[in-house]
């Protein structure tokens, strides 16, 4: 397992720039392939140096191994992600696997072994139900066609997913959401997006064109609601301009004394005059 740096030329701009991979050598007969295990992207910024010590990190992470000495914190938090993104790939990487005449690979038997279970040791714990079921709620709802519709590109829209979902499970700003992304959940396995890569900027960039596109969505979302759940369209008008209180509500404190601009005849506050002890104290419309 190595990590590549390939060249790349963007053909609208002309601009050069590099992406990184993570790589393994395969033999396959007589010859040896070297397959992409994962698309690091162009912002891998990890020093060259370090790069060896990762990849043997990785390996023995996916091994289960344990560390005999610790890495460096920068080290040790991209291996763990790096793996973990492997591990929930490995299923489809397995089941597309062929042999080198270009038939299946036979089927693995299942195999049983007893595990200790004070020997299991909790790494990367991450939330996944309310994910899910956010994810299900957007599916229903057609909001990634909606949004491919409208211009989003696939990062985006996994920008889009994270900021709602987020707000979801656990309301916060843009950097409470980024951080509840990148350390609590599984939203990234699940969408197979790398969100500890993705930027705070990423995030404000997709609030903003949901912000400039709302009207649309709005629309869109409504449509296909009012579709799911027979809903009526009913304009409902709330006049909170003239709120009383009616009854005694001796333990509500805003039940106070107010001037009535409806001169409610007959009413307890049109009754009362300024001053006047005798006078009831408890109806009488909001301060």
């Amino acid at each position: 397992m190595f990590i590549r740096k390939t060249a790349t030329r963007n053909k609208s701009t002309s601009e050069t720039y590099f992406t990184y991979r993570l790589v393994s050598s395969t033999r396959i007969g007589r010859q040896v392939r070297q397959i992409t295990l994962l698309n690091l992207g162009r912002h891998f910024d990890l020093k060259q140096s370090h790069w060896p010590r990762l990849c043997a990190r990785i390996d023995a992470l996916l091994a289960g191994q344990v560390a005999m000495l610790a890495e460096p914190e920068v080290i040790e938090a991209a291996a763990q992600r790096y793996a973990a993104r492997l591990i929930a790939a490995r299923p489809a990487l397995c089941g597309a696997s062929q042999d080198h005449a270009g038939a299946p690979a036979p089927a693995l038997q299942p195999t049983y072994a007893e595990v200790a279970l004070e020997s299991l040791e909790l790494s990367r714990p991450r939330s996944v139900g309310v994910e899910q079921v956010g994810l299900a709620a957007m599916a229903w709802l057609g909001l990634d066609d909606v949004l491919r519709e409208l211009g989003f590109n696939g990062a985006q829209r996994a920008a889009v997913a994270g900021s709602v979902i987020g707000r979801m499970a656990a309301p916060g700003s843009e950097l409470a959401t980024w951080r509840w992304l990148r350390q609590r959940s599984a939203l990234g396995e699940l969408l197979d997006v790398d969100f500890e890569a993705m930027s705070l900027m990423q995030l404000y960039r997709a609030s903003d064109r949901l912000v400039r596109q709302r009207e649309k969505i709005e629309d869109a979302v409504f449509s296909r609601l009012r579709d799911l759940f027979g809903f009526e369209t009913t304009v409902t008008l709330y006049d909170l301009t003239n709120t009383y209180f009616e009854g005694t509500a001796a333990g509500n404190a805003k039940a106070a004394r107010g001037h009535s601009k409806a001169r409610r005849a007959g009413s307890p506050e049109s009754a009362r005059a300024p001053g006047r002890p005798d006078a009831p104290a408890a109806a009488g419309p909001a301060a």
